[in-house]
C-alpha cells in the first residue's frame, strides 16, 4: 500500500441510495458507518431525520442528496429540499447541478441556484457535476461555476451514469488547486481503484461498498 494513503475508512462516504431502500436498511447502514468509522452517511432527504436520530452525538455526519439524480428540478424545489434536509439534521448536501442549463450556456442560472443553497443552508455543499455526461470543456466550466458559487467539494457524479475515473479527479484537482475537497463517486469496488483515485487528488470516496474496501485494505496490510 502506498505509504501516504489514509486508512480508507476515514475518507468513505457510506452511500445508502439504493432505490427502495428501507428504514431497517438505513438503520443497519448507520450502525455500519459508526462501527467502521466512516465520516459520512449519504442518504435521500426522507431518511435524514432517521439518520440524525441514530447518529446523534456520534462523529459520523449525515449528508442528503439534493435534486438527485437528474438535477433537473426547479431552483425553488432544490432550495426547499435543501433547507428541509438541513432542518431535519443534514450537515452536508450533495447537490446535482442542472446539466441541461450548463450545456445550453445558462451559466448564471447554474451559478445562482448553487450559490443560494450555499449561502442559505450554511452547511458543507458538494456539487455533483455528472462528468460522464459532459465534454471536458463543460466539465471545466461546471467546476469553475461551482467554485465561484462557494461550494466546499466537487463531486464527479451520482454514480448512476458511470463510474469515477482518475482523469476526472485529476482535472478537478487541477482546476480547484486544493481550494476545495474532491469526492469521487461511482463504480468504486476495489481498494486499488480507491487508492488510485486518492493518489489523483480525491479527498472523499462515495461508495456503497465501504465495508468491502476496509476489508480489502486490511488484507493488503496483513
Amino acid at each position: 500500500m502506498h505509504s501516504s494513503l489514509p486508512d480508507i475508512a476515514t475518507v468513505i462516504e457510506h452511500a445508502l441510495l439504493q432505490p427502495g431502500i428501507t428504514s431497517p436498511e438505513i438503520n443497519q447502514g448507520c450502525q455500519d458507518a459508526d462501527r467502521y468509522g466512516f465520516p459520512v452517511v449519504c442518504v435521500y432527504p426522507s431518511a435524514v431525520q432517521q439518520c440524525n436520530e441514530l447518529l446523534h452525538q456520534r462523529p459520523c455526519r449525515v449528508c442528503a442528496v439534493i435534486g438527485f439524480p437528474s438535477g433537473a428540478t426547479t431552483p425553488a424545489v432544490k432550495y426547499y429540499e435543501a433547507m428541509e434536509a438541513v432542518e431535519s439534521g443534514a450537515q452536508e448536501l450533495d447537490v446535482v447541478i442542472n446539466l441541461g442549463w450548463l450545456k445550453e450556456g445558462k451559466t448564471q442560472a447554474v451559478y445562482k441556484e448553487i450559490a443560494q443553497i450555499v449561502s442559505e443552508t450554511k452547511q458543507t455543499i458538494k456539487a455533483i457535476l455528472e462528468m460522464n455526461l459532459l465534454t471536458q470543456a463543460e466539465q471545466k466550466l461546471a467546476a469553475e461555476i461551482c467554485l465561484d458559487a462557494g461550494i466546499h467539494y466537487l463531486k464527479t457524479g451520482t454514480g448512476w451514469l458511470g463510474g469515477a475515473t482518475v482523469e476526472q479527479v485529476k482535472l478537478l484537482q487541477k482546476i480547484s488547486n486544493n481550494r476545495v475537497g474532491i469526492k469521487a463517486s461511482g463504480g468504486i469496488k476495489t481498494i486499488e481503484q480507491a487508492q488510485e483515485l486518492l493518489l489523483a487528488g480525491a479527498t472523499r470516496i462515495g461508495t456503497s461498498r465501504g465495508i468491502d474496501l476496509v476489508k480489502q485494505q486490511a488484507e493488503l496490510t496483513t
